[in-house]
């Protein structure tokens, strides 16, 4: 199963007309014949749901424009501008791993500029402290008295900049702010700015110099994205654009303005939450993870936290595709992003060369599919 093919396959979906359009339809003008026949409230039940799909229309629109603007900075990287957007969709955290160079820290500021969000970086580091994440208490000797200074935490998208290069302890200073929306310090809980996503790359861990994250803190993000290195034409556009005066601490020069912001997200989130789901499968969900817990190949299965994030990641999926309800292939196209970092290989697979994505692809060709 590859990702980066379902997601790159799925970007005309959203131009596509929506599949249930015409049963929607339908029911609003059942309503309407019921509002003929005396039944009171009908009228103002069909006017919601009209300006709710209205809103929702708009929200993928402007989402939508978004990934186009993104482009204009970055190559090659559609499956990852995706999955940062179902980030922000599903209200969750996003883990981007690549080698160095391939633009991870680029796409996040390109991505909140296009968004017009706050945005702040924190490059982590073997000495890095939690304070230096998360704020802390500052003396004033003019007021004698101790005021809380925030760190860069307080902010929409934080870009949490090789995170795996600083020890295990401040690597779980962000985990309150991730899980909570919040920070606490000196006994007071001070609430994030919403929306809230942290998109935190990380190099490869066979590379010198890194710190494995540990368990808890993993399945604290919602998708973990791989950006590969670019195909042989991307790379060259890659490298037209810098011939030709690009300037990625520029990205005004580049033309990347503004096209959404928070209350597209908001109205988006709002319309996420009306997809339909089928119980078969919902079902189908829990079997594919039911399956990694039993694979001979891992020595640690999904939790019922990983089956939550893929029911929304592919219920955010769906609907920036252009569908009000979820189809398996959604579930299929979000399960490695949503569930590879909430696995761990038995050490004679990782001997045999087995990858983490391997068996999950073997999985999706095993779990029977609902028809």
């Amino acid at each position: 199963m590859n990702q980066t093919q379902h997601w790159q396959d799925g970007q005309a979906a959203p131009d596509a007309p929506d599949a249930a359009a015409g049963g929607a339809h339908e029911a609003l003008r059942g309503e309407d014949r019921g509002e003929q026949t005396g039944r009171p409230g009908h009228a103002g039940r069909t006017d919601q749901a009209d300006q709710a799909a209205a809103d929702g229309a708009s929200a993928r629109d402007a989402l939508l424009r978004v990934r186009s603007e993104v482009g204009k900075a970055i190559v090659g990287q559609d499956a990852a501008v995706t999955g940062l957007l179902i980030g922000l969709l599903a209200d969750g955290h996003v883990l981007l791993e690549g080698v160095p160079g391939v633009a991870k820290t680029l796409l996040v500021r390109t991505l909140a500029t296009a968004l017009d969000l706050d945005t702040k970086r924190v490059q982590f580091t073997p000495d890095l402290m939690p304070g230096d994440i998360t704020g802390s208490l500052i003396y004033e000797s003019k007021t004698s008295e101790f005021t809380f200074r925030e760190g860069p935490v307080f902010t929409n998208i934080l870009l949490a900049d090789e995170i795996n290069r600083t020890p295990p302890k401040t690597q779980a200073s962000l985990l309150e702010a991730m899980e909570e929306r919040q920070v606490s310090a000196d006994g007071v809980s001070r609430r994030l700015p919403t929306p809230f996503l942290v998109a935190a790359t990380q190099n490869p861990v066979e590379y010198e110099g890194t710190y494995p994250l540990p368990e808890a803190q993993l399945d604290r993000f919602l998708l973990k994205l791989t950006l590969p290195l670019p195909g042989r034409e991307d790379e060259i556009e890659v490298i037209r654009r810098h011939s030709a005066g690009f300037d990625p601490r520029n990205l005004g020069a580049a033309g990347v303005r503004a096209v959404a912001a928070a209350a597209d997200i908001d109205r988006a989130r709002a319309a996420v939450s009306r997809v339909a789901i089928a119980p078969e499968v919902l079902a189908y969900i829990v079997d594919l993870v039911r399956a990694t817990r039993s694979s001979p190949s891992f020595q640690l299965g999904v939790s019922p936290r990983g089956a939550t994030a893929l029911l929304n990641t592919s219920r955010a999926w769906a609907w920036l595709s252009g569908r009000s309800f979820v189809t398996p292939d959604d579930v299929k196209a979000l399960t490695l992003p949503a569930l590879r970092h909430r696995v761990g290989l038995r050490p004679e697979a990782q001997m045999d060369g087995v990858g983490v994505d391997d068996v999950l692809g073997s999985i999706l060709g095993s779990v029977p599919v609902p028809r």
